[in-house]
């Protein structure tokens, strides 16, 4: 490849030097860009009714040696979480996103599942930590967690830098890092401050190279159909973990959330069903 600008950058850089035909092919690939990878170079001839030598030839244009090397192009960039768009029908995405879920939790055995779920019950303190598109999802597991067990803290504040919470870090603390691609560069940073026998990962394939770091690797399927990542998967995974830990505290976590239930209706915070 010439560089790694993507293939609709360089179709924005040449297009004033490509011919009607060749312009004809690159207008369908702004709009369709997954076709690079899902169609033959006769299938885009076809499609935009010119012919294959006109396709390959407008790939050269763009600094591919082929086709081939386009489609490699186009897969790296969404496997790094880059959006690429495509339009798709609804079947496509809850095809999608049922594989996704399914690829995740069939490659988690049921008793590491349960063995996490053992700890976040247990552990007497939890520290949950997310960065950009992973902190949503620690959000999501602190507020299931909160409602049936206590010591659950989220970072990084907003604002706020991490060092000093790490610092406090207890003995006796678990801690789950929530990772997904895209990350910060201080990641890496951060994973090597941590210890490895007291944290979880949760990541999708890319993050398993610090799976060496970690007690627990959670690999969750984010897909690379769509221009944008799914997070159903990471969500439905945690809670997953959520409800068996749950069901493992028993009477004590029911008692938890019988508390905050009655505190939400003496507070008036919840909209009456």
């Amino acid at each position: 490849m010439a560089d790694n600008n993507g293939v609709l950058a360089r179709i924005r850089d040449k297009y004033t030097d490509l011919s009607p035909s060749a312009r004809a092919i690159a207008n369908y690939l702004q709009q369709f860009p997954l076709t690079i990878i899902s169609d033959s170079t006769a299938e885009i001839a076809a499609k935009t009714n010119t012919s294959k030598a006109t396709v390959s030839r407008l790939f050269r244009q763009l600094g591919y040696a082929s086709h081939q090397d386009a489609k490699q192009d186009v897969v790296l960039q969404r496997d790094a979480g880059i959006p690429v768009k495509q339009t798709l029908t609804q079947h496509d995405y809850i095809a999608a996103e049922l594989g996704n879920l399914q690829r995740t939790l069939e490659s988690i055995p049921a008793e590491e599942i349960n063995q996490i779920a053992a700890i976040l019950a247990k552990a007497p303190r939890i520290t949950l930590i997310g960065y950009r598109n992973s902190y949503p999802v620690a959000l999501h597991c602190r507020q299931q967690l909160k409602q049936i067990r206590p010591n659950v803290r989220l970072l990084p504040q907003p604002g706020q830098s991490l060092s000093e919470d790490l610092m406090d870090l207890a003995e006796d603390e678990i801690i789950v890092v929530f990772g997904f691609r895209r990350r910060p560069r201080i990641f890496a940073r951060m994973m090597d401050a941590l210890p490895p026998e007291r944290t979880i990962l949760l990541t999708d394939p890319t993050g398993q190279v610090y799976q060496d770091k970690v007690d627990h690797t959670l690999v969750c399927q984010l897909g690379n159909q769509f221009a944008f990542d799914s997070y159903a998967a990471p969500m439905s995974l945690v809670s997953v973990l959520c409800n068996q830990a749950y069901t493992l505290l028993g009477d004590e976590g029911d008692s938890r959330v019988s508390t905050i239930t009655q505190m939400y209706a003496q507070m008036g915070e919840l909209d009456p069903e």
